[in-house]
């Protein structure tokens, strides 16, 4: 079984036991689980439920693993020749780890 869901403004396609990173969000510090209620297409084999936007009853419900992981390193240059000017920025993206455990429709 798979699912589309939506999160951030992002789709992602997940079955169980996938693990996803999503953007960091507000999280209480007890919290073991999250909760995905936009999901736009259920697939199990032969049969697919297609959305209009949002499949009715449909969620995605995964563990959380690490509430606070941060990606790659990615640095940007600008340079504008014969001005001296030159400008190094870097970036961190912060996400949030999470196990897929159950697709329920």
């Amino acid at each position: 079984m798979y699912a589309i869901i939506e999160d951030s403004g992002q789709q992602f396609k997940v079955s169980q036991g996938d693990l996803l990173r999503v953007d960091l969000r507000e999280l209480d510090e007890k919290a073991q689980t999250l909760e995905f209620g936009r999901v736009l297409l259920v697939g199990d084999g032969e049969k697919v439920t297609v959305g209009t936007p949002l499949v009715e009853g449909a969620k995605v419900v995964g563990q959380i693993l690490k509430a606070l992981v941060a990606g790659p390193k990615l640095i940007t240059y600008k340079y504008k020749r014969r001005k001296g000017s030159r400008r190094k920025r870097g970036h961190r993206q912060k996400f949030v780890e999470v196990r897929i455990t159950s697709i329920s429709l």
